[in-house]
């Protein structure tokens, strides 16, 4: 039998790194703000995405967009292990010159990705150096945009990156409270609607659900070391543990709980 298992490290330059088996059920329904680009090294893995069941084999490799619902089971009676990058849309959005690539192929058999995605975990969990996690960026949004659809998205405009940089640094340095709209208007010097569609043409998700993701990262990284929930909870700006729980599980796909015993296994 499998025992449940993950590991990650931590975000580096929009690049974070999880490792991970499940002998069954692994996650309930759940999103992302970041690109998840994975490989099945064992067993196999199905999950509910944009409508379809889809499922990746030994081998095989997986590319998840942001912001789009999905959960994950064994279909085999042996479980499964993985890899993941999680792969901020707008560092891949600037290592290609244009909007974050749409890759409509969710499962496929790509030995360039999943060379790719061997190599930046050769060393796991020993950190990425920066130079390498240049190079992962680099080789993996070319490789999306190489993979994407041909047809061309319309653009009303081009996108406001600097404007998107200065919303997202001032959403992470608050993270630990509620920002108002009136705020980032400040900040930004466009109004909330304009930076909304342009957060997410360059980000692929919301403002308030990048800032929610920043406080869930922290959060989550107290959890696996040993934070009590109550106390994660308060210093993450949550309301109390039901309120971490509701976004936690909605961010992961697990409750606060079950990372915490989870991560103690690593």
């Amino acid at each position: 039998m499998v025992n449940d298992r993950i590991r990650f490290d931590e975000p580096r330059s929009g690049v974070q790194r999880l490792a991970a088996r499940f002998g069954g059920h692994a996650y309930d329904t759940h999103r992302h703000e970041t690109y998840g680009v994975g490989l099945t090294l064992w067993g196999a893995q199905s999950f509910h995405y944009r409508g379809a069941l889809r499922t990746s084999r030994g081998g095989q490799v997986m590319v998840l967009h942001p912001d789009e619902a999905h959960d994950g089971h064994a279909t085999v009676d042996a479980g499964f292990a993985y890899r993941m990058l999680y792969v901020d849309p707008a560092t891949v959005s600037a290592a290609i010159g244009g909007n974050p690539p749409f890759v409509p192929e969710v499962v496929a058999d790509d030995p360039v990705l999943a060379d790719l995605l061997r190599e930046a975990f050769a060393d796991f969990p020993r950190s990425l150096e920066p130079l390498a996690v240049d190079a992962v960026v680099e080789r993996l949004a070319g490789r999306l945009a190489a993979r994407s659809d041909d047809q061309p998205r319309p653009r009303s405009a081009a996108v406001a990156h600097r404007a998107v940089a200065c919303a997202r640094d001032f959403l992470a340095a608050e993270a630990h409270r509620t920002v108002a709209s009136e705020e980032l208007e400040k900040v930004t010097g466009l109004d909330r609607f304009a930076l909304s569609r342009h957060f997410r043409a360059a980000t692929g998700t919301s403002p308030h659900r990048y800032q929610v993701g920043r406080r869930l990262a922290q959060a989550q990284k107290m959890i696996a070391e040993g934070v009590p929930l109550s106390d994660a909870a308060a210093a993450t700006g949550f309301a109390d543990q039901s309120h971490l729980t509701r976004h936690f599980s909605a961010r992961f796909g697990l409750t606060p709980g079950r990372w915490a015993t989870l991560a103690r296994q690593s």
